[in-house]
Parts: C-alpha cells; structure tokens; sequence
C-alpha cells in the first residue's frame, strides 16, 4: 500500500520560512518523480515544484522561483520543499504526488500523479 505522508506546515508571518516534509513508502522510491502542489481555500490545485526520479531535474512554478527549494533523499524516500519569504498569497494545503517516470503527461499536471498524501496546512499572515 503506497502511503505520502506531509509534515511541516503550521502559521508563521509574512516573510517566514517553513520546512515541508513528505515521507514515501510502500513504492520504489526512486522509480518516481515526487511534486509539490498546494490548494488554496476555492481554488483549483496548483504546481510548485517538481524533482525527477533520479533528482536530475527540478522544475518550479513561476510564482515560487527563488523562494522554493524541492530537494529529494532517495535512501530515506522523502522530499521536502524549503519555503522562504513567504508571502499571504502562499497560503494553502500543500500536498507531495508521486508520479511513475516515464508515465505519459507531464511533471506539471496533478493528473499525471498516481499518489497523493493528505497534505499539510500552511497559513501565512500579513
């Protein structure tokens, strides 16, 4: 059973960091690329970032270059999202996928994610 399990959200001000964790098992880790999307309140789910299966590629949405950092660990099957300067605007539930390599769609598109965990809420004041 492949279980995503995201850690890390909380309140913090503007202009805060956060530390986004997301633990993977019951998949081979490495054979995926694990994303970053977050949905905020009546709002559709929106990439933020991607890291290949082999963390030979990384992508970011345009909104987050800059402030965002995926990076992936593949003998501990996490990856986590750096989040700095953050802004109102980012307040969502953040949630990890994971996506089959070589699996049709692209990195971008949550349709192309096989698994989700629950996500994780992050909440940024002004």
């Amino acid at each position: 059973q492949v279980q995503l399990v995201e850690s890390g959200g909380g309140l913090v001000q503007a202009g805060g960091s956060l530390r986004l964790s997301c633990v993977a098992s019951g998949l081979v880790f490495n054979s995926y690329t694990m994303g970053w999307f977050r949905q905020g309140p009546g709002k559709d789910r929106e990439f933020v970032a991607f890291a290949s299966w082999a963390d030979v590629r990384t992508g970011y949405a345009d909104s987050v270059k800059g402030r965002f950092t995926i990076s992936r660990d593949n003998v501990k099957n996490t990856v986590d999202l750096e989040i700095n300067d953050l802004k109102p605007e980012d307040t969502a539930v953040y949630l990890c996928g994971a996506r089959i390599r070589n699996s049709g769609g692209g990195s971008v598109y949550s349709s192309s994610y096989a698994y989700w965990g629950q996500g994780t809420q992050v909440t940024v004041s002004s």
